[in-house]
């Protein structure tokens, strides 16, 4: 084994020395879209639940979640603009309740 060879092996090679897969990507880059990835399935998880408790608070986040999400490019696109319809479902049902009701919640009984 060369002194190159072992230089490479133990990473105190240059980017240069190195072969193709040995070059390592930037760790902020993947850190950032797992956390645009965390956004985006947090964004449609809030926002279902919004639908069915505390829509005046859960919608706006969802809406909020999901539009940071998208644009940080998540991986997870589809679960980004699910959780945007449904923050923006939750403000319509939530303007539905106070026009019918005159309140803020839910009233199933008479």
């Amino acid at each position: 084994m060369t002194l190159t060879a072992f230089a490479r092996r133990a990473g105190a090679g240059t980017a240069a020395d190195a072969p193709e897969d040995d070059v390592r990507r930037p760790v902020g880059r993947r850190t950032r879209t797992r956390d645009a990835d965390g956004l985006a399935v947090a964004s449609f998880v809030l926002g279902l639940t919004g639908l069915l408790v505390m829509n005046i608070l859960l919608g706006p986040i969802a809406i909020v979640m999901a539009i940071i999400a998208l644009a940080r490019s998540t991986a997870r696109r589809g679960r980004a603009l699910l959780g945007l319809a449904l923050g923006v479902a939750d403000l319509v049902v939530l303007a539905f309740l106070v026009t019918g009701n005159g309140t803020v919640s839910w009233s199933l009984g008479s």
